[in-house]
């Protein structure tokens, strides 16, 4: 019996090769499509246009394009284009499929591995064109060269014919047309023109001479014959689009993202170079009336958000050279200290951009460069060429040198001031702000959530209505500073930002660190008026500035509280925009005064159909702010986490985030003037 027993226990933990599952084809991508694109939600999905993209900028890259289209298509299809030298579709040697099978359904399959295919390229894993296969539920790839045009498709990574010839062809070049697969990207298939074109701008910046055209199609016609043409823009189909085009390079990128800025030196230093290891250094920068920086960083014209090797080689030597320029002539003295990195980083733009033959990025998605040799090409290049810029121009040196004399005097205030703060608040142990209405003491901070609301009016009554073992409550008076050139020191003599920052828990400045957070949920909770919007945009302001990886750790909220209260006898309904309220009541429906009581007998279900001509009387309480609430509604509506409405606050393009923060919120009054008269008639009037 016990060795029964005992040959049960041995089969049940049993590990043998029948466990050992094997993933053919693509399918590794479709079961972890976040080991390859990074996540499926709103970021994945354009990173598929990426991928295709940056294989037809790396042909242009090589000489062999100046011409790429991306079109948005009905029911959410991509067609990328460009006149390369087209995808080779003879028969590979290994896998005895056509080239274009090859390169569409194997991973690390690609001419990108070594050979004269590609001298630079941005694809370096062959995963690209196979990943968006993967995750398409339609994929077609039509080729042009040779004379002849080729054509395959294909759905969920496998193809459905071989590939075949379907004409002849003067042209070359290769149309990628595919279609996001919705069971991996649940959150949704819709893509983001603007999106999609700030990318596409900044891409046209990095390759001189290369023309790219981002047409939004999806309001065409469902049924647009796109067989006999190569470009979309060949069919004459009026729709928006931008094209993008620039013999400037990175210069001109520079000029884009400071135009919102007021320089402090008149010339743009530029500097490209090849040096041993690496086929090109090209770095472009100038300083601003600002006290942000702005670093772009690109490896063989990828993006990388989170820089690498050769940020890393910028900016030693930017603070070593700055640092000897201001001691060898005089405007810091010896018993001085130092500028550090931060403060010679303040206000200003650079682009730095490196071309490596051998490249290595950590991650499919590249978002970091980690090839070693970067740094000390992009150091030693930047670093000669910059100490010679100072010196040919010393007015523009003596305005860099000031600037960060300037910002090394804000930092030490900064830090005297920080400093008196939490002194001030240890010795009166007020550890956290009066104000506060915090949770019960050992709530988890992945269980916590705190409400910044405006005014005490409205934050009594959330103090009421909140569920006190995990929400906390935060009033502010009136508007806060606007902090977007406002430095540290200032922003902690404001009493509403200092306890906002003493409430959140993980201090700011040099000493940020966002495993003191004290809440996983922040969430800006103000009126549904101008004000409110105004406040909660300063709000934004700082957190963006100051408190950036709170937002792009997804801990930042934004309640909607409703706008109306609609009520007949016990029936209560809550509307979060008039569009909601007129399609449920009907527009012409006749509202009545405060008190009126509805028509006897009247079924209450009948009550919002505007079919129902009876049901024509209703009390509509328009909520002008939070302090208009009882406890009970603001609970039911905004702070259930069972009934409320949260958007979760999210950067999609970073730079492209802090020239509307620049314009919107900083001194430049005509760009600001411009933005609001383009803009007008999308805007809704508060009465």
């Amino acid at each position: 019996m016990a060795k029964n027993e005992d040959e049960k226990k041995v089969k049940k933990g049993s590990y043998g090769a029948d466990e050992i599952t094997v993933l053919e084809g693509l399918d590794p991508v479709r079961k972890r499509p976040g080991m390859y694109i990074g996540t499926t939600g709103p970021d994945g999905l354009h990173h598929l246009i990426t991928e295709i993209f940056d294989n037809s900028r790396d042909e242009a890259m090589g000489g062999f394009c100046n011409d790429i289209e991306i079109t948005l298509l009905p029911e959410n299809r991509i067609r990328v284009v460009d006149n390369g030298r087209g995808i080779p579709v003879d028969t590979h040697s290994k896998t005895k499929v056509s080239a274009l099978e090859t390169v569409m359904t194997v991973l690390h399959a690609g001419g990108k591995f070594g050979g004269e295919g590609y001298k630079v390229s941005g694809g370096l894993h062959g995963v690209g064109a196979s990943v968006v296969n993967a995750l398409s539920i339609f994929c077609q790839v039509t080729v042009h060269r040779d004379g002849g045009a080729y054509m395959q498709e294909y759905s969920q990574g496998k193809k459905k014919s071989a590939v075949k010839k379907i004409d002849s062809s003067k042209l070359h070049g290769t149309i990628v047309c595919f279609e996001p697969d919705k069971e991996i990207f649940k959150e949704g298939v819709v893509f983001d023109f603007h999106r999609v074109a700030n990318h596409m701008r900044q891409q046209a910046y990095l390759v001189r001479g290369l023309r790219i055209s981002v047409i939004d199609a999806r309001e065409c016609p469902d049924k647009i014959d796109l067989a006999e043409v190569f470009y979309f823009r060949d069919l004459g189909i009026d729709a928006p689009s931008q094209t993008f085009y620039f013999e400037g390079g990175l210069i001109s990128l520079v000029k884009f993202n400071n135009q919102f800025q007021k320089p402090i030196h008149k010339n743009i230093f530029y500097i490209e170079k090849k040096i041993e290891g690496v086929e090109s250094v090209e770095i472009a920068l100038q300083y601003v009336d600002d006290i942000s920086p702005r670093l772009l960083a690109f490896a063989n014209n990828i993006y990388n958000s989170e820089g690498g090797t050769h940020m890393t080689g910028f900016k030693t030597a930017l603070t070593r050279t700055i640092n000897n320029y201001a001691r060898k002539n005089t405007m810091v003295k010896d018993s001085e200290d130092n500028f550090t990195g931060d403060d010679v980083l303040e206000g200003l733009t650079a682009v730095v951009s490196v071309k490596l033959r051998e490249i290595q990025f950590e991650g499919q998605t590249k978002a970091k460069l980690g090839s070693v040799e970067a740094q000390g090409a992009v150091a030693t290049v930047f670093g000669e060429a910059f100490a010679m810029f100072m010196e040919e121009n010393p007015d523009d040196a003596r305005a860099i040198i000031q600037k960060s004399i300037l910002a090394l005097k804000a930092r030490k205030a900064a830090k005297a001031a920080k400093d008196s703060v939490l002194r001030k608040g240890a010795l009166e142990g007020m550890t956290l702000p009066g104000k506060l209405s915090d949770c019960q003491s050992g709530t988890e901070p992945k269980d916590a959530e705190i409400f910044i609301v405006e005014g005490d009016s409205a934050g009594g009554t959330a103090k009421a209505g909140r569920d006190r073992r995990t929400q906390a409550v935060l009033p502010l008076r009136g508007k806060i500073l606007n902090i977007e050139r406002a430095r540290l020191d200032r922003m902690l003599g404001s009493e509403q930002i200092k306890n906002l920052v003493v409430a959140m828990g993980t201090a700011i400045g040099d000493t940020f660190d966002i495993t003191k957070l004290r809440y996983h949920k922040i969430i800006i909770a103000t009126d549904a008026d101008v004000d409110g919007a105004h406040i909660r945009t300063l709000i934004l302001t700082l957190l963006y500035r100051y408190f950036k990886p709170l937002i792009e750790g997804g801990f930042v909220y934004i309640a909607q509280p409703p706008l109306y209260k609609v009520k007949r006898g016990k029936e209560i309904l809550y509307f979060y925009s008039d569009e909601e309220k007129n399609k449920v009541l009907g527009k012409d429906i006749e509202v009545a005064q405060e008190g009126e009581e509805g028509e006897d007998g009247q079924p209450a279900d009948d009550l919002f159909d505007p079919k129902n001509k009876k049901a024509s009387k209703v009390h509509i309480q328009r909520y002008k702010g939070l302090g208009e609430m009882n406890a009970e509604e603001l609970k039911e509506t905004t702070m259930d986490p069972e009934k409320r409405i949260l958007k979760q606050v999210s950067v999609g393009d970073g730079f492209e985030a802090d020239k509307v923060f620049d314009m919107l919120m900083g001194t430049d009054v005509p760009a600001r003037k411009s933005f609001i008269q383009s803009n007008a008639m999308k805007a809704t009037i508060d009465i």
